[in-house]
Order: C-alpha cells, then structure tokens, then sequence
C-alpha cells in the first residue's frame, strides 16, 4: 500500500496534516510535526498535545492525511482507520521505538495514533495540469522566487 515514493515523501515532509471528524460530521484538520510510516500499511502520529483528535478517532476511526513538498508542489493524501494506542497497551513499546527516533526524547506523547492505510491519492498542483511542459525543477525555482526563499 505504501509504496517506496510515499515513504520517501513522507520522510522528507516537515508537517502533516490529519483530518477527522466528530461524532455529529464536524470536520477537524491538524498539523501533525511528529509522523511516520510503519511497515507499508501504516503511519504512526505521536499524540504530542492533539485532545480533539484523539476524541474525533474514538468517535470516528475514519481519517485522512496528507503530506506535499512545498517547493515540489507534490504530494499525497492517504485515507484509512485510526486507532489509539496507549502507553498500558502491549504494542505501544514497539511502536514508539519510531517516534522516539524522531523525537529525540524532546517531545513527550501520551499516545500514538496507528494509521491503516487503505487508499493512496497522489497530489498535484494545478500547474502541472495548466503548463504539463513545466519540470519539477522549474516548479521548485518558481517556488523559491514566489515564497522568496533561496537553498543552501
């Protein structure tokens, strides 16, 4: 399900970004810093300070999340079942091992959410729709003028 492309993006993103939905349908995006993948079928989100999130998935374990390099203008949107995984739960040792790596101890989570993935979309912005001749490349140094930022 995940393929090696979707774990390379995911790696290289900064921020992702979870939506879920409350009981009654109220829809809920937020920015996740501390993220993953585990194996290729799922992603694993440290809870670092997410209440509404965490009350969202218990209600409705349906979720979305999407990662795209800013420069690229690349990305995706993976859709799938979340589930809470605590810190009394058997699994929750082998699943912060990950997260830990990131974290360096410097963020403290109470709980991981466990992403199934069960459906991979690919995300593009329009302009390589509009102009299909543009390269990555002059997508990125277009990019870099628009946000008025220069690579080291």
């Amino acid at each position: 399900m995940l393929s090696k492309e979707v774990k390379e993006y995911i790696d290289k993103s900064i921020l992702c970004w979870l939506a879920t939905s409350s009981a009654d349908g109220q829809p809920n995006v937020s920015p996740k810093e501390v993220f993953t993948f585990y194996g290729d079928e799922h992603i694993l989100v440290a809870n670092i300070a997410s209440p509404g999130t965490v009350r969202n998935i218990r209600k409705n374990p349906k979720v979305s999340i999407s990662f795209v390099d800013v420069f690229v203008q690349k990305g995706f949107q993976l859709k799938g079942e979340a589930e809470i995984i605590k810190k009394t739960d058997a699994e929750f040792g082998e699943l912060s091992v990950p997260i830990l790596e990131i974290t360096k101890g410097k963020y403290p989570f109470g709980s991981i959410i466990k992403i199934r993935v069960n459906k991979v979309k690919e995300i593009i912005a329009p302009g390589y729709k509009l102009f299909p001749d543009i390269s990555e490349e002059e997508q990125i140094q277009s990019a870099y003028k628009t946000y008025g930022v220069k690579p080291e």
